[in-house]
């Protein structure tokens, strides 16, 4: 994932895809409702008709992987297969539903999701995956829509701890010292502020301060953002103790530290933590490869709660596709253990699917944190126009050190309410 995406609330694809992360709105304001949708997944479409793949890609790296999938996928199938990396994912894929002749298989981010599927431009077809059970249930929950699983994940990230291995050593702190709850968070990150440096920094947005609000018991919506909960007491508790932070000095966000996100932050060595997700390793690896580190889970909540936000894509289908039939063989041989893998060894991202977990683990054992985080996480909402909402309450956020907590989640209810029928 670009340093770029990750300054935004949606990560993802899991990691690495420019442009399928960002939360853009599918309605033009909080109160935008949704017409029901005529996407289906009836019988399938088939043709001889040549696939076309539409990607937002982070790189070549990327790029070549999935070209070198699909290749393999046409060649053993005989259907011709092209893919084409966007330059602007979003603004593309909205093109090609509005001229009609749209992509084949597409990626698709979970705040995309409802407006395309409630005006019919989608194919429900995640019934009918051969390895539907594979996947981690909280990631159907994000590419389901009106009951329909519309599409299957094609990876993922969560957000976890990252630690600053040199400084912590130097504050005099232990494996023994890693924070298992909020008390020791606040403990080790005052302890290692110092002078040119806070504890522990974030960017000041839903994408990062929701793993304090999932920790707590909150969120702004429930898992399948049917309900808005962001007067919830636990997203009070969550944003206050982050409150107690700042004011503190123990913690700043990005922003405030004069970084464009957490892993510049961190890398700069201007905090000596840092809650951010997978994607980090890429830049700490080109552009900071001499700072030290190692990734913790996130600790827990009250109650001893774990919590984090976890982001994805999935890989959509058109429903005027010509071939939906070879269109769903497609995303099965790109969702598969071995494609999955290979993927992940190409440009990092965690494979959606459980069978893959173990190899996954073996192969990454400094990021097994960030997987772990599966058993627990919480997508980001996916409602209509919750893109809006959020854009709005992360204006808030970045005044969270002198605003109130309970007025601002008050505010944020409203807005989800208004989208949300």
């Amino acid at each position: 994932m670009s340093r770029h995406i990750t300054r935004t609330l949606l990560g993802a694809s899991a990691v690495l895809v420019t442009g399928a992360l960002t939360l853009t709105a599918c309605g033009s304001g909080f109160s935008d409702g949704g017409s029901g949708g005529k996407g289906d997944s009836g019988e399938l479409t088939s043709s001889d008709k040549p696939l076309n793949i539409l990607i937002g890609s982070s790189g070549d790296a990327e790029t070549t992987a999935v070209n070198d999938a699909v290749a393999a996928w046409s060649k053993d199938s005989g259907t011709e297969a092209k893919v084409t990396a966007a330059s602007d994912l979003n603004q593309q894929l909205s093109q090609g539903f509005a001229a009609g002749t749209p992509a084949d298989v597409f990626y698709l981010s979970t705040d995309a999701l409802a407006g395309y599927a409630s005006n019919g431009s989608l194919l429900a077809y995640g019934d009918k995956l051969k390895n539907k059970d594979d996947f981690y249930p909280s990631l159907l929950k994000s590419f389901t829509y009106d009951g329909k699983l519309y599409c299957a994940p094609k990876d993922f990230s969560t957000l976890q701890l990252v630690i600053n291995t040199d400084m912590w050593q130097k504050a005099g702190l232990t494996d023994a010292d890693i924070p298992k709850n909020w008390d020791e968070l606040a403990a080790v990150a005052k302890k290692l502020t110092a002078d040119g440096h806070v504890g522990l920094s974030m960017s000041g947005e839903y994408a990062r301060v929701g793993a304090f609000m999932v920790a707590a018991g909150g969120g702004l919506t429930n898992a399948d953002s049917t309900k808005a909960t962001a007067d919830a007491e636990g997203n009070v508790t969550a944003l206050e103790y982050l409150k107690g932070l700042l004011t503190g000095g123990e913690m700043k966000f990005a922003a405030d530290l004069g970084t464009g996100w957490g892993g510049e932050a961190f890398g700069t060595q201007k905090a000596a933590m840092v809650v951010e997700g997978n994607w980090i390793t890429g830049a700490m690896k080109n552009d900071y490869p001499d700072v030290h580190y190692k990734a913790v889970e996130l600790p827990a909540g009250p109650d001893a709660k774990k919590g984090t936000l976890q982001f994805t894509n999935c890989w959509g289908i058109a429903a005027d596709s010509k071939n939906q039939k070879a269109a769903l063989d497609l995303v099965e041989h790109l969702t598969s253990t071995d494609s999955q893998l290979a993927f992940s060894k190409a440009f990092g991202p965690m494979p959606s699917i459980k069978s893959a977990a173990d190899a996954w683990k073996k192969d990454n054992p400094a990021l097994v944190p960030f997987l772990d985080g599966a058993d627990y996480a919480q997508g980001v909402p996916t409602a209509k126009g919750a893109a809006d909402v959020v854009t709005d309450f992360n204006g808030k956020l970045g005044s969270l050190a002198t605003g109130d907590p309970k007025a601002i989640l008050d505010a944020t209810q409203k807005n989800l309410e208004a989208i949300i029928k």
